[in-house]
């Protein structure tokens, strides 16, 4: 069975959130994908209406007050209300400049809190679970612990299909996430504002096409570098060169374009690594699918396609021709930046 996702883990808890039902008095956020826990924390604020936040909602930096004032809020019972919410960022730091208590003080809290308050703690590790705090929150009845890595790359399709559905009520077409997703990259916030910007520009359509995707998205690259790609993983050298010459003749395609170059292909064949070194495993097709945890059949049939023309052997070149173009690219190198540009090709093909 696939491991759940950063996606998986905030479809749940958002679900949870938006029923208002089943609330724990304590919910611990950790991990280093800040687009979910930011989400989250807009769903848990809004469990207070807005006519009772003077009173009963309380926003705290750890940085900036101590564990027993964090404590005396948590513990006081709301104004007029059935609830109040105190939410924690930074929850590590909390205490770093103060004598007033210490992280292991919530430990008695969280395993028997105030049940009119929700405490929500926030923060991009997970407390020493050696601690009393730590135990705490892994073994109290009444803590939720959620975790938010970031988004493999082979999953950002998936996610762009579903944000999409979720937030615009529109249908991105799979070949249109996996072009966005390998443009962009991991950055969920900055993929959700593409997404936004798509959105917007086809407002009187319900569907994102990949040409939608070349009109609005060209701000990060030109869109033939899907062109490229496509000459690329076919291994077709004289059109990959073709393509990229004329790349370099009708742009200013300066060492910071080659650099995002490079990060997008380093996307393309992270993806291809994944698939070639499962199916190297002994995997059969759909047990490469289960264990990528990609959803859309299209999306993972084009993934497969590409990776089809690779071997796991040779994904050890690719990789230090990926790095050595952005090494040059920095100044690592006598190369100027079109000989880095095509060379880089030249070694990917092989």
């Amino acid at each position: 069975m696939a491991k759940k996702t950063s996606i998986d883990t905030f479809r749940d808890l958002f679900k949870q959130l938006k029923q208002g039902s089943s609330l724990k008095p304590v919910y611990y956020l950790y991990g280093e994908e800040s687009f979910f826990t930011d989400l989250i924390q807009d769903e848990i604020e809004k469990l207070v209406p807005p006519d009772q936040k003077d009173f009963n909602f309380d926003l705290i930096y750890g940085a900036d007050t101590s564990p027993a004032r964090v404590l005396s809020i948590a513990r006081s019972f709301p104004m007029m209300a059935e609830k109040r919410v105190v939410i924690v960022r930074d929850f590590i730091k909390l205490g770093e400049n103060t004598d007033d208590g210490n992280l292991n003080d919530f430990a008695g809290y969280i395993l028997q809190p105030n049940p009119s308050t929700l405490l929500c703690l926030i923060d991009t590790k997970f407390p020493d679970r050696r601690t009393a705090l730590g135990k705490a929150v892994k073994n109290s009845p009444h803590a939720s612990v959620y975790e938010f890595d970031t988004v493999p790359d082979y999953k950002l399709p998936d996610w762009i299909v579903d944000w999409t559905a979720h937030a615009h009520k529109k249908k991105m077409e799979p070949d249109a996430a996996r072009i966005l997703s390998q443009m962009v990259g991991q950055d969920l916030k900055l993929l959700s504002t593409e997404i936004d910007k798509v959105c917007t520009f086809v407002d009187t359509s319900d569907r994102i096409t990949p040409e939608h995707i070349k009109k609005i998205s060209g701000s990060y690259r030109d869109y033939s570098i899907i062109e490229l790609k496509n000459a690329v993983v076919n291994r077709n050298l004289d059109q990959a060169l073709g393509i990229a010459e004329q790349m370099l003749l009708k742009s200013n395609y300066n060492a910071g374009e080659v650099i995002k170059t490079v990060g997008f292909f380093y996307n393309v064949f992270g993806n291809i690594w994944q698939i070639c070194r499962l199916t190297e495993k002994g995997l059969n097709r759909q047990q490469v699918q289960d264990q990528l945890g990609v959803k859309n059949s299209y999306i993972f049939n084009a993934q497969m396609s590409e990776a089809s023309r690779f071997k796991l052997a040779e994904m050890p070149e690719i990789f230090e021709a990926l790095l050595d173009a952005d090494s040059a690219c920095k100044g690592f190198s006598t190369l100027d930046t079109s000989s880095i540009f095509l060379l880089l090709i030249k070694r990917i093909i092989g």
